[in-house]
């Protein structure tokens, strides 16, 4: 299969089940929003080494309170470790920043408490409210007081996946990647963990060091073509990795066609996916399948 003359390689991406929530952040404007959005979201790149899976989705119209705000996207391996992780970052990243508040964006009948946690910064002195079925928690903080929602949702849906952008060099394999990345962040319910949307060093699972899970996935580092059988081509000098994380596995696939399609520029020799011979993931994604 070709798409705009870049070959489409015959494999698939193998794809995880994770625990997954959105939490929107609202602030008295978008800048102080944004800015406990990256905070919170720091550090969230891979699960191997991180805890979690995290980054912002994008600006929410419709808020809550009615405020400026951002929704966050926040996955973890069990319900256990995402509302740890949910807790610390909100309690560190989004109560510590001017003006916010912090409400649940996926309302699902599985719940982690958060607000229910933070509240007890408040010494003593929070006070709850709740209204219908939504309990809030108004904790006081120097600048007044942080409001956070007790629960938010969650599912154990969510997905991910990945694909491969094999180029001639690194101005076109960037480019190519950062048109991927453009297109795939208009699809809603996905988030792209890493930097800029994407990674350059790849993993593959064990390593010659036994202290170590993952390491350099060697079958795709073009410096090492001349020093063992990688899976490039001579013409391929530049590897980049999208990988997606979404609250589904319908919204992970269709951010892996679009991203795909949209990486199919000049210089870009060939798209593949990173997987373990199908032992390891939860479901595969064909590539040719998704693309026909």
């Amino acid at each position: 299969m070709f798409i705009n003359g870049v070959k489409i390689i015959d494999t698939f991406a193998e794809g995880f089940r994770f625990y997954g929530t959105r939490f929107i952040i609202t602030a008295e404007n978008l800048t102080w929003a944004f800015e406990a959005g990256r905070k919170a979201t720091g550090f969230a790149t891979s699960i191997i080494a991180c805890g979690c899976e995290a980054d912002l989705e994008g600006e929410v119209l419709d808020t809550p309170d009615g405020r400026p705000g951002v929704s966050v996207l926040l996955f973890a391996s069990t319900a256990q470790e995402l509302e740890r992780q949910v807790v610390n970052r909100i309690g560190q990243c989004v109560m510590t920043c001017p003006t916010t508040a912090c409400f649940n964006g996926l309302p699902e009948k599985d719940t982690i408490t958060v607000g229910g946690k933070l509240r007890y910064f408040g010494d003593g002195w929070q006070s709850s409210k709740l209204f219908g079925q939504i309990r809030y928690w108004r904790i006081p903080v120097m600048d007044g007081e942080f409001l956070v929602e007790e629960k938010f949702g969650y599912t154990g849906e969510a997905s991910t996946g990945n694909f491969l952008i094999l180029g001639e060099d690194k101005e076109g394999t960037l480019k190519a990647a950062q048109e991927a990345v453009k297109a795939i962040r208009k699809i809603p319910g996905v988030i792209l963990p890493f930097p800029g949307g994407m990674t350059r060093s790849g993993s593959k699972v064990g390593s010659v060091y036994s202290f170590l899970k993952a390491s350099t996935n060697t079958a795709y580092c073009p410096s090492l073509k001349g020093s063992l059988d990688t899976l490039l081509a001579p013409d391929v000098n530049c590897v980049l990795e999208i990988v997606v994380c979404g609250l589904n596995e319908k919204a992970v696939r269709k951010a892996l066609k679009v991203g795909i399609f949209a990486a199919c520029l000049p210089k870009i020799k060939a798209i593949t996916a990173g997987n373990y011979g199908g032992k390891l993931g939860d479901f595969n994604v064909y590539l040719h399948q998704l693309l026909s």
